[in-house]
């Protein structure tokens, strides 16, 4: 399915983006060493349910997961990098997190996702990881202009990740959100300028590059969900909500 809403409803779409952009630096404020996923996973929920707003990961039961997954908010340490399980962790000095967070406020889900080093003294290679990831970001959601294609998207993104030497996994990338949290168009995160579905004002995007240090190759924890690069390797992953208007991109979770 893909939806296509009207210039009435970007105000809608803009305070959802504003509330997950909200909690997303909320919790980020509020991370340190010591911080339990557990805390996190109840923060977010405490922010969603005070809101107003409906969580769209408590109750998804995907083909690719197993079972409902219960949380509120996605947490990927180190080399975990999509689907992070929140569970009984403390984050140490070093700890390289990402969260990921959809939810849906007055009808309509936003998505995003954001990297970052938990204590001090962080790794430059881990810096340039979370960098390449946002500039990649940022390279897509230019490329989505009224009139463009999701494979100018895809290959904006995949040419920043591949000239900064990172391996591309396709199998997960972003996708349309609306009333609902994971639409059509799939929008790999590689792919050749000038195909696929043509960008429509009123159409809404989660781009999220994401990459690890060293590998394309994912493996799956035993919790059924949480998605680890094969090699053990450090991950990165960035992502924002974007509204398709006749002007260009409008970044709804910035």
């Amino acid at each position: 399915m893909i939806e296509i809403f009207s210039a009435a409803d970007l105000p809608r779409a803009k305070a959802s983006g504003r509330f997950i952009a909200t909690v997303l630096q909320g919790v980020q404020d509020r991370v340190k060493v010591g911080t339990n996923l557990l805390e996190i996973d109840q923060w977010a929920r405490e922010m969603i349910t005070d809101a107003g707003a409906r969580s769209s990961y408590v109750d998804y039961d995907p083909s690719f997961g197993d079972g409902p997954f219960g949380h509120y908010i996605c947490t990927s340490v180190n080399d975990a990098v999509l689907h992070g399980m929140p569970y009984d962790y403390a984050l140490k000095n070093g700890d390289l997190l990402t969260l990921d967070l959809a939810a849906s406020l007055q009808g309509i889900v936003t998505d995003a996702a954001i990297s970052f080093i938990v204590g001090e003294s962080p790794n430059p290679s881990d810096l340039r990881m979370i960098e390449t990831t946002q500039r990649a970001l940022e390279a897509g959601i230019a490329a989505a202009t009224p009139g463009a294609r999701i494979g100018d998207i895809s290959h904006a993104v995949g040419s920043v990740l591949t000239a900064a030497g990172f391996l591309i996994n396709t199998d997960f990338g972003g996708h349309g959100v609306g009333s609902t949290m994971h639409q059509d168009p799939h929008i790999s995160n590689n792919g050749r300028p000038g195909r696929g579905y043509k960008l429509r004002p009123g159409l809404l995007l989660a781009i999220e590059p994401w990459v690890m240090a060293d590998t394309a190759e994912l493996i799956t924890d035993p919790d059924g969900w949480t998605l680890r690069s094969a090699t053990g390797a450090r991950t990165a992953h960035s992502e924002h909500t974007i509204a398709i208007t006749d002007d260009g991109p409008v970044i709804l979770t910035s």
